[in-house]
């Protein structure tokens, strides 16, 4: 037998024996790793499926939200129904429908909260990916990506513990609301029942602790700092102790605004330097005719007691025409004042005909 070098017939055979087995051979792993990968997936999508079952058996029902544990604070009206004090224990919220809030204010909370709010089925899947998926991973707090009506659920419907079950439960609650409720009602009781710092909850009591006015009357610059608290209100309140942080965050709003073509850059800048000037009231439940009020109160104490009157719900409406009160309260204050050099220190006012509104106004030391 002939040799060239290290060259041997028999080994040359084995080495293309062992070159046509090894594709078969990795054909054959593959198929199981693709098999078994497979089965893992089939698995885990029925144990995600199990769960989800199991997350669904005691959801409360999405028809809770039209009458939600969240009670309106004891209000006493004028005979005009202007309201001239809120009573409230834990919070205040006076429930006001979509038509008295601003067009600004909704648009302003659409364009920071959820742009997506009236083409979306109530959810956000990258929200939630980011809610249950990413931020467990990266050990971070779920933040952002909740739609209006997510927000709305969590709110309302759910208990505030951070945990996937939770997520999942207000996944399916988003749904099922979405499908439920239009639009406008979902819009309506989000920005009646969304806390705004401190006791506030809802616009209408919120404007009332921040600008003593009624959310009806709130300006284009006050809207977009009102839509920008819900997200932390304990930072972005003017009253939590973190300097001008409002400041910043209504500029965020206001940006946002401008994004999705809501405002112009001139508004935009003419409502930054309102921000800026804000001078902020702080009036708990906007307190008017305060003598007479504490009168009703204590009547109504008398007839209910304390626990009643202050766990909400009760509406009173009384005799007082505010805007004659109103009336007669500038008349005395002028008198006063141009009396100042006699030492007169008090007056009083009759309304001596209430339809013409007709006021006598009386001075004394």
């Amino acid at each position: 037998m002939v040799r060239y070098g290290n060259y041997s017939p028999g080994s040359s055979r084995l080495n293309r024996v062992r070159r046509t087995r090894n594709p078969f051979s990795n054909v054959v792993v593959l198929s199981k790793l693709s098999r078994f990968a497979l089965y893992a997936v089939i698995g885990a999508l029925v144990v995600f499926f199990l769960y989800f079952l199991w997350v669904s058996r005691d959801l409360p029902t999405p028809g809770k939200l039209a009458n939600s544990g969240i009670k309106d604070s004891t209000k006493i009206l004028d005979k005009n129904g202007i309201v001239l004090y809120s009573i409230f224990q834990n919070y205040n919220r006076l429930y006001v429908p979509l038509s008295d809030i601003p067009k600004n204010l909704q648009q302003a909370t659409i364009a920071t909260e959820d742009r997506t709010f009236y083409t979306n089925q109530g959810f956000s899947v990258t929200g939630f990916v980011r809610g249950v998926i990413l931020d467990p991973l990266l050990h971070r707090n779920f933040t952002g990506g909740s739609t209006i009506t997510q927000q709305l659920v969590k709110n309302t419907l759910l208990s505030p513990e951070r945990s996937i079950t939770r997520k999942i439960k207000e996944l399916i609650l988003a749904i099922e609301v979405d499908k439920r409720f239009t639009k406008s009602q979902i819009l309506e009781m989000y920005l009646n029942n969304v806390p705004y710092g401190g006791t506030a909850v809802g616009v209408e009591a919120a404007a009332n602790m921040y600008f003593g006015k009624h959310a009806s009357e709130l300006d284009f610059a006050q809207c977009a700092f009102l839509a920008g608290l819900p997200q932390a209100p304990s930072i972005y309140s003017p009253f939590a102790g973190h300097g001008k942080a409002y400041i910043d965050r209504t500029k965020t709003v206001l940006d946002s605004m401008r994004e999705v073509g809501e405002i112009s850059s001139k508004q935009e800048a003419d409502a930054i330097k309102e921000v800026n000037g804000f001078t902020f009231t702080e009036e708990q439940g906007n307190l008017k005719a305060p003598h007479f009020v504490q009168y009703v109160r204590d009547q109504l104490v008398k007839l209910y007691g304390d626990a009643v009157v202050e766990s909400g719900n009760l509406t009173v409406k009384t005799t007082l025409d505010y805007n004659i009160q109103k009336q007669a309260e500038g008349i005395v204050k002028k008198e006063v004042a141009d009396l100042k050099s006699y030492k007169v220190g008090n007056g009083a006012a009759v309304v001596m005909d209430p339809k013409t509104g007709a006021i006598l106004a009386m001075v004394g030391s």
